[in-house]
Parts: C-alpha cells; sequence; structure tokens
C-alpha cells in the first residue's frame, strides 16, 4: 500500500489542495487528531480491497464512461478520506486506541452505502 498510498496523498493534496489541507488541520486537533499518514495508508487499503471485493464496480460502471483509470481510484481514495474524517470526528473518539473499531464501522458503511440504492458515490469535495 506504500507507493499506491503516496500516489494518493500526492492527487490529493495538488488537485483537492483546500480540502486536504482542512483534513490535515483536522488530523492535528487535540482531542480529535490522528496520524494524517497512517489514516491515508489505511484508506488506500480500504479503496484497494473495495475494488478487489468488487465492491465498487458498481459505482465505476454508474460514473466512468469508459475502462476505469487510476484517477477514477484517485478520486475514490479522496472521496473515503474526507468522509472518515468526517466519520471519526462524529464518532466522537476517546482516543486514537479507538481508531481500528472506528475504521471497521467506516467500512461497513461504505459497503453498505455501495450496494444500496444511493449509487453512485457523492462526490463532496
Amino acid at each position: 500500500m506504500g507507493l499506491l498510498g503516496l500516489k494518493n496523498l500526492v492527487f490529493f493534496s495538488t488537485r483537492y489542495t483546500d480540502a486536504a489541507r482542512s483534513l490535515l488541520l483536522h488530523s492535528m486537533h487535540p482531542r480529535y487528531g490522528y496520524s494524517f499518514a497512517i489514516v491515508g495508508i489505511n484508506i488506500t487499503s480500504m479503496a484497494y480491497h473495495l475494488l478487489i471485493d468488487d465492491h465498487l464496480k458498481t459505482h465505476f460502471y454508474s460514473v466512468v464512461q469508459e475502462r476505469p483509470k487510476i484517477e477514477d481510484f484517485h478520486l475514490v481514495y479522496v472521496h473515503l478520506f474526507c468522509e472518515f474524517n468526517r466519520f471519526w470526528i462524529d464518532s466522537n473518539p476517546v482516543n486514537i486506541m479507538e481508531f481500528n473499531v472506528i475504521r471497521e464501522q467506516f467500512n461497513q458503511k461504505i459497503v453498505d452505502q455501495l450496494h444500496s440504492k444511493q449509487l453512485p458515490l457523492r462526490f463532496a469535495f
């Protein structure tokens, strides 16, 4: 996930600079903070597994006119990172040790969303 995670983060920070800066600031919050880079790698892993497990198939079919490209995957990453940030803060974690539980809850929420009638993912960044 290392190189793909780096490419996702570079795409995010260069194409959506304001959103990336906002998330970076949120990650430094004294109570709700998290390691921006580690969460980025986890989001890359989540996006990769959503793709491999065919959860993103309908999303790409609905959104992409031709064969999906790496940029389409990067956009999913940006969406997931932004949504995870909101989910993390809304979860009101006691500390960073709740990360795995909250990440799994978020993953299940996304899988459920991808299999519901609310397709495709709605990018709002």
